[in-house]
């Protein structure tokens, strides 16, 4: 008896780890999906002429997160959620590992319907980006927060004068512009980066300390994305290819064009008008 059950335990410690095993890898891929589309939608965004985040801005920020696909629900009571990632810029200027966040929030007003957005945060405080470290930070509380402004134009950055400390945009319709967001809470996403980093417990301030390790791939990927946003390096649309020029026709042969070898040829009128020709 004493061996049988030593056996289903071993089998069952099997199928446990087993388990284990393969959910973590289904959570190492929803974090690379994640990113990927992180990724994206800030490349997409930035593309966007004179409907971007402008550049003067980004290269301000202290921080900046990605939150892609942001469900957004109302019936009297409304609220939203989404699941993103932020990274902050080290004192060096270059960007963080990527720390996975959870964005809620909720609203009150006549509203019904089910709305998609992808949404953007631009940190341009110290302060609020100590909060979102600390665990949590909530928009327009914690750190004040404004709808960001939209286009390429340099002489905006002296017309807002900066006085927000979180500038919000979002992406729904097709539509890009800014988005406020009062009310809404940014925390940490303690278990999506715990399976990221392959480490039980790790702390954000352990993610985007200047000396830890890089990260997994693709997080790479978002962190040039952010990096190239911020310089103004962002690709431009590939130019269209002019069509092919139509092929000239070869010049017509003329009567001094060379014959072929034995032939004898004649003008077509004669060269001495009035003369007998030669025998």
């Amino acid at each position: 008896m004493r061996t049988r059950s030593n056996l289903f335990a071993t089998k069952l410690a099997v199928l446990l780890l087993s388990c284990a095993m393969t959910a973590g890898a289904v959570a190492g891929e929803r974090q690379e999906a994640r990113l990927l589309t992180s990724t994206q939608v800030l490349s997409e965004l930035m593309s966007m002429p004179e409907q971007n985040i402008p550049t003067w801005l980004m290269e301000r920020a202290y921080a900046v997160a990605v939150i892609p696909t942001v469900i957004k629900v109302g019936l009297g009571i409304g609220g939203r959620r989404g699941k993103g990632v932020l990274v902050v810029r080290k004192d060096t200027g270059a960007w963080s590992n990527p720390i996975f966040i959870n964005l809620t929030g909720g609203s009150f007003g006549f509203q019904v319907g089910v709305q998609s957005a992808d949404v953007v945060l631009v940190f341009t405080s110290k302060q609020s980006i100590e909060g979102i470290v600390g665990g949590k930070v909530t928009l327009g509380a914690d750190a004040s927060v404004a709808a960001g402004p939209v286009g390429r134009q340099s002489s905006a950055a002296t017309d807002i004068g900066l006085t927000a400390q979180v500038y919000s945009y979002s992406r729904a319709s097709g539509l890009f512009a800014g988005v406020a967001l009062d009310g809404s809470a940014i925390t940490i996403d303690s278990s999506s980066n715990e399976s990221f980093y392959k480490k039980p417990g790790i702390l954000a301030s352990e993610i985007i300390r200047a000396d830890a390790p890089s990260a997994p791939a693709p997080a790479d990927q978002f962190v040039a994305a952010v990096q190239r946003s911020a310089s103004g390096n962002v690709p431009a649309a590939p130019a269209t290819t002019p069509p092919p020029a139509t092929p000239t026709q070869p010049p017509a042969s003329t009567a001094s064009s060379s014959a072929p070898s034995g032939v004898q040829t004649y003008p077509l009128e004669d060269p001495q008008p009035g003369q007998e020709p030669p025998q």
